[in-house]
């Protein structure tokens, strides 16, 4: 879904930390509507690269731009919430959002809707992330951020999440950029991946990636073979826990 409109740039970014090289020379373009997924071995620079296209630390070499006015969206990595904490899934939302029919519209639309009134720390780890898609989604972003989303989710209740995504973006027009180590299913649920190690390996189509030589020293073909566990046609569907919901009649 590339060539719209712009919605983020970054142009030759470098970053060190005392004297380390992060990132050197990394370029990108995102697009609305379009998902960008960074992917990479750990201490590739991911996180520090998703940091700095936010707008939480500046580069310390190339320029970022972003569409004035960009509201973001974000879902981060872990969030460590008390148990003791008294603080069911509705009021945790209110915390983004006080009217409660946006946070019901948006239940509804990633499948929490049931759980409005469960404590937060009784909910699973595939309706937490659903959960924390819910509240990035209720500051009505223009940018989705992303950090590894479907992280302590199984691999049914992670192919469900990803397809969620793909209906949100196209939903509500928004940009994507995740980071995930979901090599096997995001592949096949994004329309750019950038392979990241501290510069940018390759770039492109999901596809012309895969094939890609340093793709291929990075991570090996199995990740490319493991395409067809997403992309293959399903009869049936999964909820956010991975169980069978439904089936297709013929």
């Amino acid at each position: 879904m590339s060539g719209g409109e712009r919605i983020l740039e970054a142009r030759d970014v470098g970053w060190k930390v005392g004297g380390e090289t992060i990132l050197s020379g990394v370029s990108l373009t995102l697009f609305a509507s379009e998902i960008l997924t960074v992917i990479g071995p750990n201490g590739a620079g991911k996180t520090s690269l998703l940091r700095i296209l936010m707008g939480l630390v500046e580069p310390g070499t190339g320029s970022i731009w972003r569409q004035p006015g960009l509201r973001i969206g974000y879902m981060p990595q872990r969030l460590a919430i008390d148990p003791g904490l008294p603080l069911d899934v509705g009021r945790f939302l209110r915390l983004a959002e006080r009217d409660p029919q946006a946070i019901a519209a948006t239940a509804a639309e990633v499948g929490i809707e049931s759980l409005l009134k469960t404590p937060l720390a009784a909910v699973s780890g595939g309706e937490f992330q659903r959960v924390l898609l819910a509240r990035a989604l209720l500051r009505n972003p223009r940018l989705l951020v992303l950090d590894e989303p479907a992280q302590g989710v199984d691999v049914n209740g992670q192919a469900a999440l990803y397809r969620l995504i793909d209906t949100v973006r196209r939903r509500h027009r928004c940009a994507v950029l995740m980071i995930s180590h979901d090599l096997h299913l995001v592949m096949a649920a994004t329309d750019t991946v950038l392979c990241l190690n501290r510069h940018v390996c390759c770039a492109g189509k999901p596809e012309v990636v895969g094939a890609h030589p340093e793709f291929l020293h990075l991570f090996g073909r199995r990740p490319v073979e493991g395409l067809a566990l997403y992309a293959h046609h399903h009869d049936h569907e999964h909820d956010v826990h991975g169980h069978v919901v439904g089936r297709e009649h013929g």
